[in-house]
């Protein structure tokens, strides 16, 4: 039986970001979800069901923090690469705490994101 394609969600306040991940992660073969808020993303978060989300911890309104935040309080067994503009200890420490799988800064070599993202998604990501 054929595997599908793992999805990813991108959230990025950024439109060039989301469309520079878009286009990165869609040439990886992966099923890509793009979303400009925190918020829109959760609306869609458990219908969506992706596999691992990419997200930026500091964007206008709900911030990567609070998307985090909520994914725990809902028990969303998301996994969570941070790619951040904002590489601060204080931030790096209070991401990973929070669960994130990997913490990398922008820009992110393309290997680099690719490779957090499989590591964070694991062997039972390729799932049928």
């Amino acid at each position: 039986m054929p595997r599908r394609p793992l999805t990813i969600a991108v959230v990025d306040d950024e439109e060039d970001v989301r469309h520079a991940l878009h286009r990165l992660l869609r040439s990886a073969g992966f099923e890509v979800l793009v979303y400009a808020t925190g918020s829109e993303f959760l609306r869609h978060a458990r219908e969506s069901a992706p596999h691992c989300v990419v997200l930026d911890l500091h964007m206008a309104g709900m911030t990567g923090f609070d998307v985090q935040s909520q994914l725990r309080e809902w028990a969303l067994p998301l996994p969570v690469v941070v790619l951040t503009g904002n590489d601060t200890a204080e931030g790096r420490r209070r991401a990973l705490d929070g669960g994130a799988k990997a913490f990398l800064s922008k820009p992110v070599d393309d290997e680099t994101l690719i490779g957090a993202i499989l590591d964070a998604v694991g062997p039972h990501g390729n799932a049928a």
